[in-house]
């Protein structure tokens, strides 16, 4: 049973940083970063894929870090340079067979955590 739980949202002045984190319960998955706003499609961050390889998305990258550490079962992406349009409810996902990239959707979320950068 894959559980996942975000935290680290808030609400930053732009140019800020924030670092979100993601609990999870299973190693052996690609995990990544997605956003969503309303009436938005869900949008792929970034993404790790189990022996470690990084995806960055486009309209993150250079500003993005994606980390994880196993030991704590913990993802961390840490957002520098915040920008109004990184306005989001920001998502843990987790993928086990499909592949591991931005331009796809995970087969397991959270619940979110809300980012507000104005």
């Amino acid at each position: 049973h894959v559980q996942l739980v975000e935290s680290g949202g808030g609400s930053v002045q732009p140019g800020g940083s924030l670092r979100l984190s993601c609990a999870f319960s299973l190693n052996k998955y690609c995990m990544g970063w997605f956003r969503q706003s309303p009436g938005k499609e869900r949008e792929g961050l970034a993404t790790m894929s189990n022996d470690g390889r990084v995806i960055i998305g486009d309209s993150v990258k250079g500003r993005v870090t994606l980390s994880k550490d196993k030991t704590r079962k913990m993802l961390y992406l840490q957002m520098n340079g915040l920008k109004v349009g990184d306005t989001s409810m920001y998502y843990c996902g987790a993928e086990q067979f499909g592949g591991c990239s931005t331009e796809k959707g995970f087969g397991y979320y959270g619940r979110g955590t809300q980012v507000t950068v104005s």
